[in-house]
């Protein structure tokens, strides 16, 4: 007797326990939830989202957090990791070719303002002064390299190899074209400190916008590809959640457009196509 009373009092626990992790488990998976952690890489993206977004989603019941990577190269794998919900940092052609080589399925859910990148000299006040051996500096990670890249190839200064991968993009898949140029790769975030320094520099839009200067400026302005603009990124399994709905339509509400268009730091930024019937 006593022997059964043990076994039932078992059976019970074991009950309780299998409950609660069932419990725990439709926490964790809830589509409902009201804390979402966003990553960003270094620039202004994490400025527009904290002082655009985030108080849009609080009046929604959202606690909202902003994790900032000093290395683009770390965000992606914290989306496989579970340490962030979405990102602001990167563009549909980097997002896929990851998706490709890692097997995991981002997903675009709305685009971002996003920074055209500009050609930029404090050495030569026109492109005609270009000549053979001039140095011309790139951005050093993959994406933003080649993006520079196709603005110095349109140019006619340089050609890009066939068949390029937008993950493994580099100075070694770049050929001379009109002139024998000198390219160079240095962190992104370098680019203006080396305008006295290089003939040429191709410089990411957030970081002119974050020194105060106008984008516009520069003496080439990309007309970045819907491929190359900036992106919120969320994984395929959170794409239907109410938390992901709510976050898209911050990104697309009038709200949003009403202050990035407020903030001068932001003029030259591409602005997302579902703001198009918002008169500015």
């Amino acid at each position: 007797m006593f022997k059964q009373k043990i076994i039932n009092l078992s059976l019970v626990a074991t009950a309780i326990i299998v409950l609660a992790g069932c419990g725990d488990n439709k926490e964790k998976d809830s589509s409902d939830k009201k804390q979402i952690t966003i990553g960003f890489g270094v620039g202004n993206y994490i400025d527009q989202v904290d002082k655009g977004i985030v108080p849009i989603l609080e009046k929604k019941g959202y606690q909202v957090t902003l994790r900032q990577f000093s290395q683009n190269r770390q965000i992606n794998p914290a989306f496989e990791e579970g340490a962030i919900d979405a990102s602001v940092n990167q563009s549909r052609a980097y997002m896929e070719a990851y998706n490709q080589k890692n097997n995991i399925n981002m997903v675009a859910l709305a685009d971002s303002p996003s920074a055209p990148q500009s050609l930029r000299s404090n050495k030569h006040k026109t492109l005609d002064d270009v000549q053979d051996g001039m140095i011309v500096a790139l951005s050093n990670d993959p994406v933003n390299a080649e993006r520079g890249a196709r603005i110095l190839e349109q140019l006619g200064w340089i050609k890009i190899k066939p068949n390029v991968s937008t993950l493994s993009f580099s100075v070694n898949d770049i050929e001379p074209a009109k002139y024998k140029l000198d390219i160079r790769e240095t962190d992104a975030a370098q680019g203006l400190r080396l305008l006295d320094d290089v003939d040429f520099v191709v410089v990411n839009g957030n970081y002119v916008a974050s020194a105060g200067q106008r984008i516009a400026d520069g003496l080439v302005v990309e007309n970045s590809p819907l491929e190359h603009r900036v992106v919120v990124s969320v994984l395929q399994k959170d794409l239907d959640t109410q938390w992901a709905k709510d976050l898209k339509e911050a990104f697309e509400s009038k709200e949003y457009a009403d202050y990035i268009r407020s903030q001068r730091i932001y003029d030259g930024f591409i602005e997302p196509a579902a703001w198009a019937n918002y008169s500015k």
